[in-house]
């Protein structure tokens, strides 16, 4: 097994995920919407990390994914493990971008980037939140 590159300095986190057979479509490489769900594994270890899972049994804060666009490079097929490489690339009043990269380890090679933004919200009250200086710090901590 060949040792995977070391992640790239803008992503603070990294998560490998092998690839499962079933992830595999008819064209017989893994389905589009399998790279949505590895984002979403390093999205949601990222939110852990800074303690904004938590939040929303606390203070009824929470994110939503208001927006993700993915770009293809090559396609993947198992046997594979992937390290999806999530970073916070910008932070604004109630939202923020997170940057993906996602890496073949048996093509050494980027295969797939992408962004999402997320919006916090305030569960109790229905509405957007303002991105507080409690997640502010929690984000510049994971990104160090």
């Amino acid at each position: 097994m060949r040792r995977m590159e070391k992640p790239a300095a803008r992503y603070a986190v990294s998560v490998e995920i092998p690839v499962a057979w079933g992830d595999m479509d008819a064209y017989q490489h893994v389905n589009n919407t399998v790279y949505l769900r590895w984002c979403e594994t390093g999205r949601i270890e990222y939110f852990a990390r800074t303690g904004l899972l938590d939040r929303r049994g606390e203070d009824g804060i929470g994110p939503i994914l208001a927006r993700h666009t993915i770009d293809y490079r090559k396609p993947v097929t198992f046997p594979d493990t992937v390290r999806v490489e999530t970073g916070v690339t910008r932070v604004g009043n109630s939202s923020f971008t997170m940057g993906y990269r996602i890496w073949s380890e048996a093509q050494q090679a980027e295969v797939a980037s992408g962004e999402s933004v997320i919006v916090v919200v305030d569960y109790r009250a229905g509405r957007s939140a303002p991105v507080d200086d409690r997640l502010r710090a929690a984000i510049a901590a994971v990104e160090k």
